[in-house]
């Protein structure tokens, strides 16, 4: 038998996601309020039910997570107008800052393609002996020269809007692991299924 207390250890890792009953809401206008660097949103602005998720770039949850659950979520729901999504940075270790910030270097437009491939080709570069020099020949393919990839990642400016966005999820919605997911508020932690999601999103959208 799983206790309470073993249940929520194993969804901090991402290996039993917590049931609605466990979840924490938050101030929904507190959430709402983009960190230093604006919030790049997919999705139609009137949809009714926005799904906010904090990940780093380096967690393996979240590289599971965006590999198998995202691309059904996006073509089921994101596509279809009914959900609003958010990516936000909280990510775990220096190399997971790097990647938001060669994420975040040249504007809203390259956002999602540019952390999406770094997740797709996680082991990649992630969990190499060299990750940096990995990650720079990840960004060669998204088209970043060795001075662009190098000036984004002394941007003094840009590392303290994403580490703003980590300290504030951190202090204010009490996240301290990855992926957290908030729906409506709601707070989810771990590698949720799209069949999960589900059980959550359709009620809201009054199916």
């Amino acid at each position: 038998m799983i206790t309470r207390r073993k249940a929520l250890q194993l969804a901090a890792v991402g290996m039993l996601v917590a049931p609605p009953s466990w979840a924490q809401n938050v101030n929904a206008q507190d959430l709402a309020e983009a960190g230093p660097l604006g919030d790049v949103v997919l999705g139609s602005p009137e949809a009714k039910v926005t799904i906010i998720e904090y990940a780093s770039l380096t967690c393996s949850h979240c590289g599971a997570f965006h590999k198998e659950t995202y691309p059904q979520l996006k073509k089921r729901y994101i596509d279809t107008g009914k959900v609003r999504f958010i990516l936000r940075e909280f990510p775990l270790d220096p190399l997971a800052t790097a990647g938001f910030m060669l994420a975040r270097c040249d504007g809203n437009s390259k956002y999602y393609p540019i952390t999406e491939f770094l997740f797709e080709q996680q082991r990649a570069w992630a969990y190499v002996d060299k990750p940096l020099d990995a990650l720079q020949q990840m960004m060669r393919q998204a088209g970043f020269s060795k001075e662009r990839f190098e000036s984004c990642l002394r941007d003094q400016k840009l590392l303290s809007a994403v580490n703003a966005v980590k300290q504030l999820a951190s202090d204010t919605f009490k996240v301290d692991s990855t992926p957290t997911f908030f729906i409506n508020g709601q707070r989810h932690p771990g590698n949720l299924s799209i069949q999960k999601l589900e059980t959550i999103i359709e009620p809201m959208l009054g199916s």
